[in-house]
């Protein structure tokens, strides 16, 4: 299959194309270098020429914090919504959107608001589609911060540092587009990409850090109202921590992993051999 991969210079999108690349897929690779520049994609007739032969799209176009170059509303919004429109027009009948967990009725963020705009417009067409939404991705370095923050001697934690987490596999993630490519599924389906275990971020973190074979560190609780405070001041010169961001990590989502494990054919791999996994793959490098 001749497959359209946009964003793919990115950390999920470079995975997933070495992935399809692996099963014997054709990938065709989309990113800011070689023409693939959201903002200058934000009309079905513009997308239309980077469609032709391509029979299947997976869109990990996917920003976590805004720049003067890179909006949510147009990377996660009108840019998507185009290239959808424009896979009606071109004949392309399956595509699969890689969202984010919380993009339901609960989301308040700019990041999820914009996500799950173009989620809902690709649900409304007469495509094949999926729509994937991961939790946090573990693996492949992916968590290589969080990491960073584990092994300090003080950890800055906000509110009671017991906003939960379902972290997920990064192959999972993979294997599961992979998976919305093959005909035997059906399509038109939401799934949470999600791991088989919820955990407090303090948990979660106290893990990464019994990877690294070092003591328990002092633990210093901040509350959020103070920390969403500096984060209006920061978010600047640090994007990374800003409002919105406090604001997706402090909501907590989880959700049900029995249909990933559908979707899979079998059940996702652990949070502990996925941080194990992730050490090995560092000290490998």
């Amino acid at each position: 299959m001749i497959i359209l991969v946009t964003g793919a210079n990115g950390f999920l999108g470079r995975h997933i194309a070495n992935t399809l690349k692996r099963a014997g897929h054709q990938v065709r690779e989309l990113n800011r270098a070689n023409g693939g520049d959201f903002e200058r994609l934000r009309t079905p007739q513009a997308w239309l020429p980077h469609l032709d032969g391509v029979e299947a799209v997976v869109n990990c176009v996917g920003i976590i914090a805004e720049t003067s170059s890179q909006r949510f509303s147009v990377v996660h919004g009108e840019a998507p919504i185009a290239l959808f429109r424009a896979c009606v027009a071109g004949g392309v009948r399956r595509v699969v959107q890689i969202s984010a967990l919380g993009t339901d009725d609960g989301a308040a963020s700019r990041f999820h608001l914009s996500k799950r705009e173009a989620d809902d417009v690709l649900r409304s067409l007469s495509l094949e589609w999926f729509v994937l939404r991961p939790s946090l991705v573990v693996g492949g370095k992916s968590t290589g911060w969080l990491r960073r923050l584990a092994n300090l001697p003080v950890w800055v934690l906000p509110g009671t540092g017991n906003q939960v987490l379902q972290p997920v596999h990064l192959r999972d993630v993979t294997d599961s587009v992979l998976q919305c490519l093959e005909d035997h599924l059906p399509p038109r389906q939401t799934i949470d990409l999600v791991g088989p275990e919820a955990l407090s971020l303090k948990e979660f973190l106290l893990l990464l850090r019994r990877a690294d074979q070092r003591n328990a560190p002092w633990i210093w609780l901040i509350p959020v109202n103070w920390l969403m405070a500096i984060a209006h001041l920061a978010a600047p010169f640090a994007p990374l921590f800003s409002p919105d961001n406090l604001a997706m990590l402090h909501r907590s989502v989880i959700a049900d992993g029995a249909p990933f494990a559908r979707l899979l054919g079998r059940n996702p791999y652990s949070i502990e051999a996925s941080c194990r996994e992730e050490r090995h793959e560092l000290s490998a490098t």
